[in-house]
């Protein structure tokens, strides 16, 4: 049996080339990844203030809109700041350590991001199927228990992902065709047989997120059920608004995400550029449009980003412009 000296492969620090083939397009690449960045950090800032000063804000569905806003900001600053440093300054190294780090925080956010969205389904179902009992059955301690025990599970199912890739020799190359560390990626490059890594690394995470979505589905089936009970029209309208905003953050999270994982995983005929620069765009773009849904969709939300933009606050602005009055 061949014997590696882990502490030797394994201390050399890793190369980022960025996105193969659009090298010399990167400066102008650079240019949309920074806006958008500093949308996702602007849009889920306000988002968290106005959750944090608002006491009307203090209720269930703005504290895992909390998390999922902390989530977006995770996910978004583990990779595009070293992905506008690639961009700006050519190819980058990173240490080992610091590899398996931005490994860990982006798929740790990427299932954390699958658990809060089921959250949120589980709060809409229990606000328009059991409205009477919505303040007994998400009490404080229960809300708390469930962002732990969501946490918890995403960092059990992520963390086997960081000691797998740790055990691994990397004895041929340390240049990462990529903007970022990924699990799968990074694995690739080892000179040992990675079929665990393969197989725990879509198998596993995967298995978690499919079964996000099955109990967001069965939520969502059972919330029109009771809809369509209603008896009036306006009710059933107002019932299904409340849910507007959160099926949208779920198809710009859901959709995307499973396409990349699909591709990377069968798509052995599409180019590593477009594998690249879609799974660059989906760091980013969630990220960046949720807090933009939830301020559109959200009217609570919006009247407070208006107050806030214009203190003066929104009906004055409104009379002003003659929409209102």
């Amino acid at each position: 049996m061949a014997m590696y000296n882990l502490s030797s492969y394994n201390t050399e620090p890793f190369t980022l080339l960025g996105i193969p083939g659009l090298e010399k397009y990167h400066v102008w690449i650079s240019i949309p990844f920074c806006f958008v960045y500093l949308m996702a950090i602007v849009g889920n800032s306000t988002i968290l203030y106005l959750i944090v000063v608002e006491h009307s804000f203090h209720a269930p569905m703005f504290f895992f809109l909390s998390m999922l806003a902390i989530t977006d900001l995770m996910l978004s600053t583990t990779c595009i700041p070293k992905t506008l440093t690639i961009f700006w300054f050519g190819p980058q190294r990173i240490s080992f350590p610091g590899c398996l780090t931005q490994l860990f925080f982006l798929h740790y956010s990427f299932v954390l991001d699958s658990a809060i969205l089921l959250a949120m389904a589980f709060d809409r179902y229990v606000a328009i199927c059991l409205p009477l009992r919505y303040t007994t059955i998400l009490t404080p301690k229960t809300i708390v228990n469930i962002a732990a025990l969501i946490s918890f599970r995403s960092f059990c199912v992520i963390v086997p992902c960081v000691f797998l890739v740790n055990r691994l020799p990397f004895c041929r190359t340390h240049i990462i065709p990529h903007t970022y560390c990924e699990h799968i990626g990074v694995a690739r490059l080892a000179c040992a047989d990675i079929s665990i890594n393969i197989w725990y690394g879509f198998c596993v995470p995967i298995m978690t997120v499919i079964t996000d979505v099955i109990l967001i589905a069965v939520s969502y089936t059972l919330i029109l059920y009771a809809v369509f009970c209603f008896p009036s029209r306006g009710a059933r309208q107002k019932a299904l608004g409340t849910c507007g905003s959160h099926v949208c953050v779920i198809l710009m999270f859901y959709t995307p995400a499973f396409f990349s994982i699909l591709a990377h995983r069968f798509g052995h005929n599409v180019s590593r550029t477009f594998h690249i620069m879609f799974a660059n765009l989906y760091v980013i773009i969630p990220p960046a449009l949720n807090p933009i849904v939830y301020g559109v969709k959200t009217k609570q939300i919006q009247d407070k980003v208006i107050l806030l933009l214009f203190p003066k606050g929104p009906n004055d602005i409104g009379l002003k412009s003659g929409r209102w009055g």
